[in-house]
């Protein structure tokens, strides 16, 4: 097949066709006026965010930047702020493909904001395993859930003239060795699970990029899998956009080009580039093949009105969204309520007005919005529930306590620091002054302040002032690699070098981990300078001209005893307990997989020994990904808030108080222990990772194995009732009536699930076949119809290679969530 894809498929709509034959001519135009040398350079980037322009042929620059929950930009600085929306999982716990696609619309806004034209995401990986280090980054166990939320993404963000990367192709679904690791998958579940996301979203959005993993997948890197690339992608699919490496994931020049690959990032040392042509000249290489690559990078900077002669694909953008807005509907949208004891003659949630509150948790103050990584932005606020409760509340009414705090390890020093960096010269001239986010440098490229050139930087300086919240023994260390001199109140307290470590990592192996440098007592109220210079490490082994070093910091470690004992005192006296636990980023980031699921620190002490004295505990679970919650039944409620963006505070007293329903559902299966999780493996073998599950992961695996979890796929509850009056269902088409029984107006999404009654197909007992939500006002009526496609009958044959209908009889289920099953029918499914 073509490296182009089928003919005729492409991102445009039939009305646009003048437009599209436009491009067309002017990519064929463009192309015959370049020489090899710059075809190749145009493969390869030309700095760490960019592809090189050409003005000869009127190509302006090509900008992409991550990430998923916010645009960062080409530069790591607060002084652009990024509006950052709830994580990806919790986007899809709303079970929403419009809300999706308007949180699209809202990423475009920011992109153009920051001159971005392409935005590397969605991550539409699955949650294979619940100990996966980037679960938070990816929607679900699903894989027709996951499409149907990707495809509402990619819909959005290019309704607003900017580009996407859906990534990362393929089963990246842990973090382990993810540079070197083998994922061994079977062509079934490779097709039913693995794919499906992709292939749903290139048929119903036309992304026009697609993003190539770092792992191996069958014995190929998926950088040079000209199969999964040029057969499946492009041939089968008819994908026609353009293809681009993970940052540092190809690694040979001659395989990745014959493999499909059209873009090596980040530059602008690339596999591609000279190393390409020089491959052309020595015969190595068709020509065709550069030719073929350049051709899709010229039709992404066509549809981006990059090229000239050639028409932008949007040319009206959609209407203005109000970011801050946006972020909270999504936010409560996708709180999942898993359990409401009545108390008395109502649920305990919402609140009941006029009673008091005891608000408790280290990440009631400090809340994780966001699971950090590639994914990280700066916001210009972020909403804390203590924040938003204290808004929420009439004076009076709300108490904290710290309770117990879950970070018990060097973490990136943030709280009470005020910290700019000052880089210098050789000479020890300054070069600039620049403000800083956190305690973290991290310029990788042309990713410098302005006027500094990697060349000319020797050093980096963080420095300012730090204000301690807490008396006692404060605990600082480093990231990175180089030499160090850390200063605290104006004393040298560590002077020493780190050397490189030997991960497959690049990223690890550069930035370093963490280490312990001084210990300094402090008074709390009372400010210290602080100082951590580094000389810029420029050593061989440095995968790209990049400089990043961090300041961590601890506090002081109370009595975890005393912290509890006044957290209950606290409780005690209130009507209401709430208690906010949390995972903390080292235990849950990307570039590793969890060990456990347990929440860090005394966390599990503290709600017991709170629900232990208010009969009222509420506990909000701030996490990325599912926790075990060996209190669950003790307490009277239990909300899921996932990292919920930059409103999450207020979108928690918006529901806990009852000015907004939580509206989401489980996008994932919530298991009561590690242990009954069906599949955990996340670390390869002798190099590989063997999928020998198959087909059976998430609820299909549960389901399979009989055992039950915590909450089922699908579970959440609101704060009114429905019922599921009538059913009708074809092969094609479901239709559901249901009436909002309660006493406020809610939210339900309606979950469809095909069960097969006969075959000898080894099958999952049900799967998600479609999903509509409704809105109703008390007593009020509402028929939701959901279309039923033909790939939920259908199965991977391995041995024809190709999708095969299953027919027979097939129980049609209209669900809560899986396991709280309505209504059903029953349809005969034929050829």
């Amino acid at each position: 097949m073509s490296r182009a894809g089928k003919s005729g498929q492409s991102g445009e709509t039939a009305q646009a066709d003048q437009g599209a034959q436009a491009r067309h001519q002017a990519v064929e135009a463009a192309l015959g006026k370049l020489d090899l040398a710059a075809r190749a350079r145009l493969l390869g980037g030309q700095d760490q965010w960019s592809l090189t322009g050409l003005p000869e042929i009127g190509l302006a620059s090509l900008v992409m930047s991550d990430g998923p929950v916010g645009v960062r930009g080409v530069r790591w600085t607060p002084d652009d702020p990024s509006v950052l929306l709830p994580s990806p999982t919790a986007l899809a716990a709303a079970w929403d493909q419009d809300l999706a696609r308007r949180a699209g619309r809202l990423l475009a806004q920011e992109a153009r904001r920051k001159g971005v034209h392409v935005l590397l995401a969605p991550t539409v990986n699955l949650h294979r395993s619940p100990l996966g280090g980037r679960h938070f980054e990816t929607y679900s166990e699903d894989p027709y859930l996951t499409g149907e939320i990707g495809t509402g993404y990619v819909l959005g963000v290019q309704d607003g003239g900017v580009g996407t990367t859906v990534k990362h192709f393929v089963a990246n679904d842990a973090e382990t060795d993810r540079f070197t690791v083998d994922n061994i998958v079977a062509p079934r579940p490779l097709r039913e699970l693995y794919l499906a996301p992709f292939e749903a979203i290139v048929a119903n959005a036309h992304p026009w990029g697609i993003m190539a993993a770092y792992n191996t997948v069958n014995g190929s890197r998926m950088t040079e899998h000209r199969y999964l690339i040029d057969n499946v992608l492009r041939g089968e699919w008819g994908f026609d956009g353009f293809v681009v490496s993970d940052w540092l994931a190809a690694r040979s020049t001659t395989r990745t080009i014959l493999g499909g690959l059209d873009v090596a990032m980040p530059g602008p040392d690339t596999v591609f580039g000279d190393q390409l042509a020089a491959a052309v000249r020595a015969g190595e290489v068709d020509e065709p093949a550069v030719d073929a690559a350049v051709r899709n990078v010229l039709r992404l900077a066509a549809r981006l009105g990059l090229l000239d002669g050639a028409p932008a694909v949007v040319t009206e953008l959609p209407a203005t969204v109000d970011g801050e807005a946006l972020v909270r509907e999504i936010a409560r949208r996708s709180f999942v309520l898993v359990r409401n004891k009545v108390r008395g003659d109502r649920p305990v949630l919402p609140l009941r007005p006029a009673g008091t509150v005891a608000l408790i948790g280290a990440a009631a103050r400090d809340a994780r919005v966001l699971g950090g990584g590639s994914a990280t932005v700066f916001p210009d606020h972020i909403v804390a529930p203590l924040d938003g409760l204290s808004a929420a509340l009439p004076d009076g009414a709300l108490t904290y306590a710290v309770g117990a705090d879950p970070s018990g390890e060097l973490g990136l020093a943030e709280q009470g620091f005020e910290l700019k960096a000052v880089c210098r010269a050789a000479d020890g001239r300054v070069l600039c002054t620049t403000r800083l986010p956190n305690a973290r440098v991290q310029w990788v490229g042309s990713d410098l302040p302005e006027d500094v050139t990697y060349e000319k930087l020797h050093s980096v300086e963080i420095t300012g002032r730090f204000t301690p919240r807490e008396s006692g023994e404060h605990i600082f260390g480093t990231t990175g690699l180089g030499e160090f001199s850390l200063r605290v109140g104006g004393e040298v307290r560590y002077q020493g070098a780190q050397l490189p470590g030997a991960s497959s990592d690049p990223f690890e192996a550069f930035f370093g981990v963490q280490a312990e440098r001084a210990r300094v007592d402090l008074v709390a109220g009372e400010p210290v300078e602080i100082s951590l210079r580094t000389t810029v490490y420029k050593g061989e082994d440095v995968p790209m001209k990049a400089i990043g070093f961090s300041l961590l910091h601890l506090g002081p470690r109370r009595d975890p005893d005393e912290l509890i004992a006044e957290a209950v005192e606290a409780a005690r006296g209130a009507d209401t307990a709430v208690v906010v636990v949390a995972t903390t980023a080292s235990v849950e980031s990307e570039g590793f997989d969890r060990k456990d699921l347990k929440l860090p620190g005394r966390q599990d002490d503290l709600v017991r020994a709170v629900a232990a004295v208010n009969p009222n505990t509420v506990v909000v679970v701030n996490t990325g990904s599912p926790v075990e919650l060996p209190w669950r039944e003790d307490v009277a409620a239990v909300l899921l808030t996932w990292f919920p963006g930059q409103e999450g505070g207020a979108a928690l007293a918006d529901v806990l108080l009852g000015a907004e329903e939580p509206g989401g559902r489980l996008p994932t299966t919530w298991p009561v222990a590690l242990a009954d999780a069906p599949v955990t493996d996340t670390t390869p073998t002798d190099g590989e990772l063997r999928y020998e599950e198959g087909v059976f992961i998430g609820y299909r695996a549960w389901e399979r194995a009989g055992t039950t979890p915590a909450y089922p796929f699908g579970h959440g509850l609101g704060y009114t009732e429905w019922t599921y009056e009538t059913m009708t269902a074809t092969t094609t088409e479901v239709r559901v009536r249901l009436r909002n029984t309660g006493v406020r107006t809610g939210r339900e999404v309606v979950q469809i699930y095909l069960a097969p009654l006969d075959g000898t197909a080894e099958r999952p007992v049900r799967w998600l076949a479609g999903f509509a939500s409704v809105a109703a006002g008390p007593g009020e009526s509402a028929e939701v119809r959901i279309p039923l496609r033909r790939r939920a009958f259908e199965i991977w044959d391995e041995e024809a290679n190709s999708w095969a209908y299953v027919p027979g009889r097939y129980e049609v289920q209209a669900a809560h969530s899986l396991a709280d099953r309505r209504l059903s029918a029953t349809v005969d499914a034929e050829e």
